[in-house]
């Protein structure tokens, strides 16, 4: 009896007991039902993105810019994949001083600068983007070799030049984050930049990058891509031909323009110092700047044909009108001169344009007067930007022609007190050839879809008619006898009739204004065949080191560039074309101020003294004497090889040394 007893009395424990411990176990299943469901059907769209956001990483990407081609369809400048190395500093093993040290040297990067990026806080950094293949081929074995954990890297889009620097200033460069900063990149960057592309990056939830994960791309979609109006085949003709020029003058720098005078279409557009896109960051501003349409200089002698465009329109002159030259004119008080210092006493219009005479220009420009000389020269597109399609265009200086002076009349008229660009003067000049009709320069010669198709071509645009077709026609049967007897006879192209006007210029001091002593602008711009021209070429020499003149030293580049361009289209050559260049007689002979000296019997001639002349006095008065220059300096002669009052073999090398005056 005392056993069962506490039996009966422990049952109803336990049974309570059980009954709080389900009740629990009900309670807490229950609670749990109550959040899953809470979770699953209240919460659930909620926590559901923040699981989204801290697993994926979304990364927004550039897609490849269109392609700019020649107008022959040959690639200039296209988009590639390259690899990016990026890294996530939480994830980074071994420690960031042993990483920075292995790949410092293969990236080319500072130890130190690598270090602090690897030391950085969060999940993702780029160390360094765009890398070339054999780089980022590098770098991937360093990761397997040295068991680096925490890199990885991301394919961007890259842009290439292939030509390197072919046509760097007409084309300029993108920069990292695929900003076009010069050139056409610049210029069409809304146009043939491509669109936004999203990627997503999978991490663990710590936020760190799965580096196994694939970027999921949007379907990617290229800008527009450009095809230009340059010929590469004449754009690399023309920059041969002034990386040689450059090496024998020495000069500071050049420009040439090669142009379609019956389109306005732009072949070839080139500058010196030239750069390398693929690595524009090597190269300073100076090197980057088109200088074709960014630089404005005194154009010299090559603007007297719009001067003469003027006069022959408004029939103020005609080309045997004949005017007397004595070697200098004074106007309002300033003295002018002709480039030699002679006088040619009484000579016809067409031979004051075929020697470039000051007198006699600086009489017809004070014939056409201020007001509708300005008239003409701004018609003619000077004053103001040609609108051509690329950034950075400077627009030039003219006068107001209302406060002009007489002396500045004068000086306009021989090209000088005024400034222009070189696409501006091209532009006229080859309006000019073109009957008179002035059009639009454009660089651009249509757009393409991403598909190949079409999306707008440039038409030809015509300004105005400036000149009358007939008096466009009087004017380049003038200038071509410049090239054919004239002051420009080192154009001549064999086999083809070119017209042509040199040019000379004392160059602006950019800093405290007027001119730098010493400093010249040779030029030379012509256009042919003149049946029928097919181009117009401008020359520009910055600052040459010796002989200045345009004649001389722009002119035979002129000739090469000319007489390739011609072979390469295949231009049939020109009728009654002068065999050799030199050839044919003046209709006149100036006279020259001071009597030439013949050689004497035995072949020898007497050594003059040249002692403050200078560069073209002195090689003018050795030309007639059978002498040939070798100069050496600028300014004026300050010694000579040869002793003055010396007899000397004609034929024979005479080394003038100039300087200062």
């Amino acid at each position: 009896m005392s056993i069962r007893q506490p039996i009966q009395t422990s049952a109803p424990r336990v049974q309570r007991r059980m009954a709080i411990l389900f009740t629990l176990l009900l309670l807490a299943v229950t609670g749990l039902i109550g959040r899953i469901a809470w979770i699953q059907f209240v919460d659930g769209k909620n926590l559901a993105l923040k699981v989204q956001h801290q697993l994926v990483d979304n990364k927004v990407l550039q897609s490849p810019r269109g392609t700019i081609y020649d107008r022959n369809g040959r690639e200039l400048a296209l988009s590639c994949l390259t690899k990016s190395l990026y890294a996530d500093p939480g994830m980074l093993k071994p420690d960031k001083e042993s990483v920075a040290a292995v790949l410092a040297p293969v990236l080319g990067m500072n130890v130190g600068a690598l270090q602090e990026a690897l030391g950085r806080e969060g999940h993702f950094v780029w160390l360094k983007r765009m890398l070339d293949a054999d780089v980022s081929q590098k770098v991937a074995e360093l990761i397997e070799k040295n068991n680096i954990k925490g890199l990885g890297f991301i394919e961007e889009s890259k842009r290439y030049y292939p030509n390197d620097m072919l046509a760097a200033h007409v084309l300029g460069f993108v920069g990292t984050d695929d900003v076009g900063l010069e050139g056409m990149e610049l210029a069409l960057d809304n146009v043939i930049k491509g669109k936004l592309s999203e990627a997503t990056i999978e991490t663990d939830s710590h936020g760190t990058p799965i580096f196994k994960s694939i970027f999921n791309f949007l379907p990617r979609k290229e800008g527009k891509s450009v095809r230009l109006t340059l010929d590469s085949t004449i754009q690399f003709i023309v920059e041969q031909s002034l990386d040689k020029v450059m090496s024998a003058t020495k000069a500071n720098a050049a420009t040439a323009i090669v142009m379609n005078p019956r389109t306005g279409e732009v072949l070839a557009m080139a500058s010196r110092p030239g750069y390398n896109p693929n690595y524009f960051g090597q190269y300073s501003e100076k090197e980057w700047k088109n200088r074709a349409i960014s630089i404005i200089y005194e154009p010299g002698s090559t603007f007297k044909s719009i001067v003469a465009a003027a006069a022959l329109q408004e029939g103020l002159v005609t080309p045997e009108e004949r005017f007397v030259d004595t070697g200098v004119v004074e106007v309002s008080g300033r003295r002018i001169r002709n480039w030699s210092g002679e006088g040619y006493g009484n000579i016809s219009f067409t031979d004051i344009i075929k020697q470039s005479i000051n007198t006699g220009f600086v009489q017809v420009g004070m014939r056409v007067g201020a007001v509708k000389l300005n008239d003409y020269v701004r018609n003619f597109g000077f004053g103001k930007t040609t609108g051509i399609e690329l950034e950075g265009e400077e627009s030039g200086i003219l006068f107001d022609p209302h406060e002009m002076r007489d002396s500045d009349l004068a000086t306009m008229s021989i090209g000088q007190s005024i400034a222009v660009t070189p696409l501006q003067l091209i532009t006229a000049v080859s309006a000019i050839a073109n009957d008179g009709v002035l059009l639009k320069p454009h660089i651009v010669k249509e757009m393409l879809n991403a598909d190949g198709s079409v999306f707008s071509a440039t038409p030809t645009d015509v300004v105005r008619q400036v000149i009358r077709s007939d008096t466009a026609h009087t004017l380049a049967g003038l200038m071509e006898k410049v090239v054919s007897e004239g002051g420009g006879k080192n154009a001549f192209v064999p086999g083809y009739r070119f017209a042509g006007k040199t040019g000379t210029a004392e160059k602006l001091n950019e800093k405290s204004g007027g001119y730098e002593d010493g400093h010249y602008i040779a030029s030379f711009i012509g256009f042919g065949p003149v049946d029928d021209p097919q181009i117009s070429v401008l020359i520009v020499i910055d600052d040459p080191d010796g002989m200045y003149y345009g004649g001389e030293i722009a002119a035979p580049v002129f000739s090469e560039i000319a007489s390739q361009i011609m072979r390469y289209l295949n231009i049939p050559p020109s009728t009654n074309a002068l065999p050799t260049t030199g050839t044919a007689a003046p209709a006149q002979t100036p006279p020259p101020a001071a009597p030439a000296v013949a050689a004497s019997a035995s072949g020898t001639v007497t050594m003059p003294n040249l002692s403050g002349k200078t560069v073209r006095e002195a090689a003018e008065i050795l030309d007639r004497l059978g002498l040939a220059m070798l100069p050496v300096g600028s300014g004026v002669a300050v010694s000579q090889s040869i002793a003055p009052q010396t007899s000397v073999n004609a034929g024979s090398e005479i080394t003038v040394t100039f300087g200062a005056r």
